[in-house]
């Protein structure tokens, strides 16, 4: 992992970017990361446009603002290509996952002149095969991971086991879904480009 990884989360109000950010921050805090996630906070509201983010480094992390050049950009609703510009300051040395079903063809048409690697994965039909309702936030973590490199594949699923044990007390019967969530998207997330 380089020094520093700055990673910008796009969603929509209510599918879960602003915890999954906070879910990564948590994971890699626990591998004795230096860690940020927070939200950038406006008039959000279920289904509106948010953003969130992620600072990691192996060293004490000083900035203290939103990330404008970002490493990694997270799409967890593909809409978001038609009316936000995900691929503002996003460096070409890193990539962009975004959750969709379209062909790769049309990915790329979508994202201009990007030339950096584009990856997809279909956190939809993940999410649903696993959980049997549409949570999207879950496989796009396991795939920022998987793209990352931040922390290999064994230490976050024993983080997330804990992780889920811990915010699921209440709600013991969906830790097992949001596992296999997890070990699907690690395994499907897929380069287009």
């Amino acid at each position: 992992m380089k020094d520093l990884i700055e990673i910008r989360w796009h969603g929509r109000g209510g599918q879960g970017a602003k915890t999954a950010s906070l879910l990564l921050a948590d994971a890699a805090f626990n591998t004795g990361k230096y860690i940020q996630g927070f939200p950038e906070y406006g008039p959000e509201r279920m289904g509106a446009p948010i953003v969130a983010y992620n600072r990691i480094s192996n060293n004490p992390i000083t900035i203290h603002s939103n990330i404008y050049e970002p490493d990694y950009v997270v799409v967890v609703d593909d809409t978001l290509l038609d009316c936000v510009d995900v691929t503002a300051g996003l460096k070409e040395s890193g990539a962009i996952i975004i959750n969709s079903t379209k062909t790769s063809d049309e990915i790329v048409k979508k994202l201009k002149n990007y030339n950096g690697s584009i990856y997809k994965i279909d956190a939809r039909g993940i999410s649903i095969e696993a959980l049997g309702k549409y949570f999207p936030n879950t496989p796009m973590l396991a795939a920022i991971v998987k793209v990352s490199g931040v922390m290999n594949d064994e230490d976050f699923l024993n983080d997330m086991v804990g992780s889920f044990k811990h915010k699921f007390a209440k709600k013991p019967e969906v830790i097992d879904g949001n596992m296999k969530a997890i070990e699907m998207a690690l395994a499907q997330v897929e380069k287009v480009k």
